[in-house]
């Protein structure tokens, strides 16, 4: 029997937001083997100039990120949605190894299995290097709290 990641295509609104932020809230869990069953074994992703296959190397690429993008912190909102694919865009924060605070932006686009996991992801991302003032998104390392801000909400 093949895993299910409910919710199922075909998305409505409200089953296409599900979707969203049950990514972001597996992102948030920075817990890359985790995150890796939300997608097909042979899923496809482009992130920036990357090509990962498969979910050993979505493992690999979210250790190498999570290594390197420290205290990070992600919120995503939906774009766009139909049948099986959902548009997204998103900001996370993070700092480097010397304290260097950066705000992330990007949008995604997904394409989902029929059992809700996702096949391919296509991803563009641009980091704007921000002060630790500046920084918007405060919450404790893990999901974000459902009373704190979205993206549109921040002006983002």
């Amino acid at each position: 029997m093949t895993d299910q990641r409910p919710p199922l295509p075909p998305f409505t609104l409200e089953t296409a937001i599900q979707k969203v932020r049950a990514a972001e809230d597996g992102w948030n869990s920075r817990n890359p083997e985790k995150v890796s069953l939300a997608y097909t074994p042979d899923s496809s992703w482009r992130n920036r100039s990357e090509f990962v296959e498969g979910r050993d190397q979505i493992v690999a690429f979210l250790q190498r990120k999570w290594h390197k993008e420290l205290e990070y912190r992600l919120i995503k909102e939906l774009w766009a949605f139909t049948d099986n694919r959902i548009a997204v865009r998103f900001a996370y924060e993070w700092h480097d190894d010397s304290g260097n605070w950066y705000r992330s932006y990007g949008n995604e686009n997904w394409e989902f299995d029929e059992n809700g996991l996702m096949s391919k992801r296509y991803a563009c991302i641009n980091d704007v290097p921000i002060t630790e003032y500046e920084r918007l998104f405060h919450w404790p390392q893990g999901r974000r709290p459902d009373d704190h801000p979205g993206l549109s909400a921040l002006g983002l």
